[in-house]
């Protein structure tokens, strides 16, 4: 059976074009993906999301988003696309075998934080360790942490997290940043701040129960080991967009993002529309993502109106 749309992926972006497609009566189809509810799942409390003063786990605010889809006559899959085409209308979409046509399609794959690759550091997400200092910076009021990275926004995070965090140390694995040098100068005239050269985390010290109580640092040059005590760690070094299934279809910025149209959550494949953090490097919120998915959803339902 031809749907009318298909939303790939989860989130704040694609369960709130689920929610707009159903209440259009498109009968969205979602396929969730890899990490339905997408980055918020990994996110114990959300305190920035409008309508929730008291705060709301990440978990419970993707279940509720999905429940409010899912009422209004959403059909939400966790499953995970493996193949599209778009080269034709109908759009195909591939579940392993099973293919699905299309008239539209709204892209919501998200993007994923790049981490280190600990095992710890998987452990810990969420007691102790993040990737996201505006989400995550208040839980750290008078404790000390630790960022990891280099660039500008490892700088943002740093300053950031000083509003909050008694003293914050920077540990990059160079013995300079790449940052831009208005950063590094607002970074390096912080009394709060201070740098850990060329250094990285070999290892978390913590557990659930008791979160992060210290990382093991290796000297990248003499290859000795030391303990640092920490009460957090914040991974600050970039994000990846989820986009491999759109390599050679879709046109994408140098940082591997989905381009849309100024304006629109249009790409370039007419009946394709793209939303949340696979298309939004720059504010990367619950908040704009769920904007961005109602866009989506819009720009979705006048096209087919149209066609």
């Amino acid at each position: 059976m031809n749907r009318k749309v298909i939303i790939i992926g989860s989130g704040p972006a694609g369960l709130t074009a689920a929610l707009y497609t159903a209440r259009a009566n498109l009968n969205p189809l979602v396929f969730e993906g890899n990490q339905p509810g997408g980055q918020l799942t990994i996110t114990t409390d959300v305190e920035n999301y409008p309508g929730f003063p008291e705060g709301i786990m990440g978990p419970e605010l993707m279940e509720k988003f999905r429940t409010q889809a899912i009422r209004f006559g959403a059909e939400c899959h966790f499953k995970h696309v493996t193949k599209v085409d778009f080269n034709a209308r109908p759009f195909k979409v591939w579940v392993g075998d099973d293919m699905f046509t299309s008239d539209s399609i709204i892209i919501a794959t998200g993007a994923s934080a790049k981490m280190l690759g600990l095992e710890s550091e998987k452990e810990l997400m969420g007691y102790g360790v993040s990737a996201c200092a505006t989400c995550d910076g208040f839980f750290f009021k008078d404790k000390k942490v630790l960022i990891v990275g280099g660039g500008d926004s490892a700088m943002e995070e740093a300053n950031y997290l000083t509003k909050f965090a008694s003293e914050v140390k920077i540990v990059h694995r160079r013995d300079e940043f790449r940052a831009s040098k208005i950063m590094i100068d607002r970074v390096m005239n912080n009394d709060k701040i201070s740098v850990i050269w060329n250094s990285s985390i070999k290892e978390i010290l913590g557990s659930k129960e008791k979160g992060v109580h210290a990382v093991i640092l290796e000297d990248s040059q003499s290859k000795n080991t030391i303990e640092e005590n920490c009460d957090g760690v914040f991974m600050a070094i970039g994000h990846k967009p989820n986009t491999d299934l759109f390599v050679d279809i879709l046109d994408f910025d140098s940082a591997g993002y989905l381009i849309t149209t100024k304006g629109s959550t249009a790409t370039n494949i007419e009946g394709v529309y793209a939303c949340g953090d696979v298309q939004d490097h720059v504010y990367r919120q619950a908040v704009t993502a769920a904007g961005s998915g109602c866009m989506s959803a819009i720009d979705a339902e006048r096209y087919l109106e149209n066609n």
